[in-house]
């Protein structure tokens, strides 16, 4: 790797974090929550993983998509302090993995979590959020309303156009180009108030903002059962973008800093976008992507990446702009990139090569996918229920040990 002067860094930071915005400002846009709160939590928790992690580690962590049904649910029921005690928990589940991968080895762990299990889990957060894309993009009781259908369905076509035919910087931000098209045609329609702009201030959080930061943290079994959970199946998806970053980079991270330790740094970002009300983090594949294509594997450049999220979370009317953007736009990105959730579910079955005509693989998956689609919440004492993909996870984890290899 060729040294890089200061303001190249500063360049190359830009791009990182034109990298990971789309994704990271669509979550809490997805769910409810402010994404002013959900750009200073990914900058506060890429400095707090990388203290964790020897400042070795060349990954950026935004907001995780895992979480999306399950925070826009508890938010809507039970309100922001129930979502930020769920996610504080899930956190803490972080932390418990990483203890328990330090104690007993990655492998001992990952056994309760083998693609039979994690892939139809995936495809189960994905479908079950399909319903809310739609929605989002203006369908309801079996029919589209005609603006909201030009808007989505404008973003649709860029994002798959871009995608496929896109060259060279496109390509790496089809997100942020859709989102910046479809704005414009909903300003043509007259879908856009402008007037939240004008009064919002230039520095300082907005009001929306300054709730979500003030807010005490509520701890409710219901939401935590709802939320921490999913954080078992991120422990996966975390592995592999470990494995990905590191096999890009040409270093052994398992070996040094170790895994633990990159559980350990997601768990202690995910617990302080909890106390900030941000959504979980994750690390983030984007970024990993833009390694490969610059070549440049300075960590430090990550770190100012991470310094300007936490910069624009601060700009005022920079946030509020970021909330204007009428539903259709983002529900045009939902429906494709629900459905690609649910599609990396089905590819990690056939990566794996997964053999559907072995019974037991069958029953584990069927069942995942049956309960975790089919089933909504089951209350299960007074104010405590369970969700869905949470009853699927635990059921498939339980099959998985209980039933032989081979029949």
């Amino acid at each position: 790797m060729n040294e890089i002067n200061t303001k190249g860094k500063l360049v190359l930071g830009l791009q990182h974090i034109l990298a990971m915005f789309g994704a990271t400002v669509l979550v809490p846009f997805l769910t409810g929550l402010n994404p002013s709160v959900a750009l200073l939590s990914a900058g506060l928790g890429t400095l707090i993983f990388h203290a964790c992690t020897k400042r070795i580690v060349p990954v950026f962590l935004g907001s995780s998509f895992a979480f999306i049904g399950a925070i826009a649910l508890v938010l809507k029921e039970n309100g922001i302090a129930e979502v930020k005690g769920g996610i504080i928990a899930a956190g803490f589940v972080y932390v418990l993995v990483s203890q328990l991968v330090r104690i007993f080895g990655v492998e001992k762990v990952k056994s309760f979590f083998p693609p039979i299990v994690v892939g139809p889990t995936i495809v189960v957060i994905g479908l079950r959020l399909s319903p809310v894309a739609l929605s989002m993009a203006g369908y309801s009781n079996g029919v589209f309303d005609t603006k909201s259908l030009i808007v989505s369905g404008t973003v649709v076509i860029c994002m798959i156009l871009i995608s496929l035919l896109g060259k060279s910087f496109l390509k790496l931000v089809p997100i942020l180009m859709s989102v910046l098209i479809g704005y414009l045609v909903a300003m043509f329609l007259g879908m856009v108030d402008f007037a939240p702009i004008k009064e919002a201030s230039w520095i300082g959080f907005s009001p929306d903002a300054w709730t979500s930061l003030t807010t005490i943290p509520k701890f409710s079994l219901t939401s935590i059962l709802a939320i921490a959970p999913i954080a078992f199946v991120v422990f996966i998806e975390h592995i592999g973008d470990i494995t990905t970053n590191g096999a890009v980079v040409g270093k052994d991270f398992f070996a040094n800093p170790g895994i633990a330790r990159t559980l350990l740094g997601d768990g202690m970002a995910t617990i302080t976008a909890g106390l900030l009300g941000g959504p979980a983090n994750t690390t983030y594949g984007e970024n990993t992507g833009v390694l490969a294509v610059t070549k440049v594997y300075d960590p430090a450049i990550l770190r100012i990446a991470a310094c300007y999220a936490i910069i624009l979370s601060f700009i005022g009317k920079f946030g509020v702009i970021l909330q204007t953007i009428p539903t259709p736009v983002m529900g045009g990105i939902s429906i494709i990139l629900f459905g690609m959730i649910a599609s990396v579910g089905m590819r990690t079955l056939i990566e794996y090569k997964i053999d559907f005509s072995i019974s037991r693989n069958l029953i584990i998956a069927s069942l995942i996918l049956v309960l975790g689609i089919g089933i909504n919440n089951i209350q299960i004492w007074r104010t405590v229920s369970l969700s869905g993909l949470a009853i699927a996870a635990l059921v498939g984890v339980t099959l998985n040990k209980i039933f032989p290899e081979n029949i």
